[in-house]
């Protein structure tokens, strides 16, 4: 599999949970995660960017790049942020974000990682947390794209921004009550 380098430590998971701004500060907060890179996903134009992808034509869903240590984090454990850090009931919308460029999906880089979410989802729908039927998607991972430089790193550099302030942030603070213990020290 080339997304794992030669000492077999480091893997990377695509995903698509809505606005790339809101959970991007999580996965960069998460204990193993070396790397986190807001991009483009799953659709059909090459070299996308954000305006034509908030069009809705191209096919592409906002997501994330996480590259992560598997000594100190597993996929299992990065789908478990996933899945409770958005709401994968929600059919190409999250909150007030709607398109299919704000879909649920997961891109997975191997059989081994669908296999992992194949069935980590349907242990999701079965555990009744959630009242709705999941509808998040697996695509097979093609290509990724870097959003603009504007996009990366965003909370941390606009924290007191409006959106950051009433729509970032509380995510943020969930996933620090939540999952105290898998965050990275500070």
């Amino acid at each position: 599999m080339n997304d794992i380098n030669n000492n077999n430590k480091i893997e990377i998971a695509t995903l698509g949970n809505g606005c790339f701004w809101c959970t991007e500060a999580i996965f960069q907060r998460l204990e193993g995660v070396e790397k986190v890179v807001s991009g483009y996903s799953g659709g059909d134009m090459a070299n996308p960017d954000y305006n034509t992808v908030c069009s809705g034509v191209t096919g592409h869903a906002e997501c994330l790049e996480i590259t992560y240590n598997t000594d100190k984090l597993s996929f299992e454990d990065v789908l478990e942020i996933f899945w409770q850090t958005h709401d994968p009931t929600t059919l190409n919308r999250q909150g007030n974000d709607v398109g299919s460029q704000y879909r649920s999906v997961i891109f997975y880089h191997s059989e081994e990682q669908k296999n992992i979410a194949e069935k980590y989802k349907a242990q999701v729908n079965e555990s009744g947390i959630y009242t709705n039927p999941v509808v998040t998607t697996l695509e097979p991972f093609t290509k990724f794209y870097p959003a603009e430089s504007y996009h990366q790193d965003y909370f941390n550099q606009n924290g007191n921004a409006p959106y950051c302030q009433f729509v970032v942030k509380p995510k943020l603070e969930k996933f620090k009550k939540n999952f105290k213990e898998k965050m990275k020290a500070v």
